[in-house]
């Protein structure tokens, strides 16, 4: 490893520029079903904005309140994902990838949300930080609440801000590591 003259204590991120860590929670089965959605943008190894937003999903069913706590009353009068994209997209702007825990599902909603919306959904790479807490820190099991335990970080799972705060920790952890 190369040292440096920089002072001790100041973290110097390997990979130097901008990501997005993503979660979404659903209201039903459907791709396009986001009743929430957490974003949590890093700039050069910085927490830089942190945004949580309900959403109103585009069929008025809750099916999943029992694991992330939003009703229907929660959502019925947020913004559709059309509506909060400007603001979303806005936090996207110039990223180098999005990660997410399980980012196959995350990939599969966000692009649902784009289509139904109308909206062009965003050209970047995804990094999954089950894959990241697996091979490059080692732990196992993989799902968020075991790593977040082991890593020591505070979670309220199911809470889309959370979720994503957490992997955008894992993605951090894993950058010290290589």
């Amino acid at each position: 490893m190369e040292r440096s003259n920089r002072k001790p204590g100041v973290f110097i991120d390997p990979l130097p520029g901008s990501f997005v860590a993503i979660d979404f929670e659903t209201s039903d089965n459907y791709a396009d079903g986001a009743c929430c959605i957490g974003l949590v943008r890093v700039d050069h190894g910085r927490i830089t904005r942190r945004i949580r937003q309900l959403l109103r999903p585009p069929r008025d069913q809750v099916w999943y309140t029992a694991i992330h706590g939003i009703t229907l009353q929660d959502v019925l009068d947020k913004p559709s994902f059309r509506q909060a994209w400007p603001v979303l997209r806005e936090v996207l702007q110039g990223a180098k990838f999005l990660a997410a825990h399980n980012a196959g599902f995350d990939k599969r909603v966000l692009l649902g949300c784009c289509e139904t919306a109308g909206v062009d959904a965003p050209e970047l790479p995804w990094v999954c930080t089950v894959r990241q807490a697996r091979r490059t820190l080692g732990i196992r099991p993989a799902n968020l609440g075991h790593v977040a335990s082991v890593m020591g970080l505070k979670l309220n799972h199911h809470d889309a801000m959370s979720d994503a705060e957490a992997c955008a920790r894992i993605v951090l952890a894993a950058r010290r590591v290589l």
